[in-house]
């Protein structure tokens, strides 16, 4: 009996600390933007079938952050995060893109993914 109960906690607990809290959110919004991000680059990077897949949820993942950080901080502190932030996403698209790939993407990325808008002040 023991032995019965330790198991189900074990499965319980292992259960538990599998789920990556970043991806639980099922914003739809965010999965439709990460679709169109990923399109635009892969028009541009000539991306295959498993590379646009891969793309795709680390773009969405990394959207499921900004949104976070966006709505957590502000000014400068938001900036450096964001751009930290952003630095690790190209980062793991070095696991996905070959290296001509990633030459453009970190070219092109400014223009597609900007890091925030700066409204001057009048």
């Amino acid at each position: 009996m023991k032995k019965l109960i330790l198991l189900l906690i074990s499965l319980i607990t292992y259960n538990t600390y599998a789920q990556d809290s970043m991806l639980q959110s099922n914003n739809e919004q965010l999965e439709d933007k990460a679709v169109k991000i990923t399109q635009t680059y892969s028009d541009q990077l000539s991306l295959t079938g498993k590379q646009f897949m891969l793309f795709q949820k680390t773009v969405e993942e990394f959207l499921i952050r900004r949104e976070k950080i966006e709505n957590a901080y502000k000014g400068k502190e938001k900036l450096k995060l964001l751009y930290e932030m952003q630095e690790v996403e190209t980062k793991e698209m070095n696991d996905i893109l070959t290296r001509p790939q990633l030459d453009l993407y970190k070219k092109i990325k400014l223009e597609i993914q900007p890091l925030d808008k700066v409204e001057e002040k009048k």
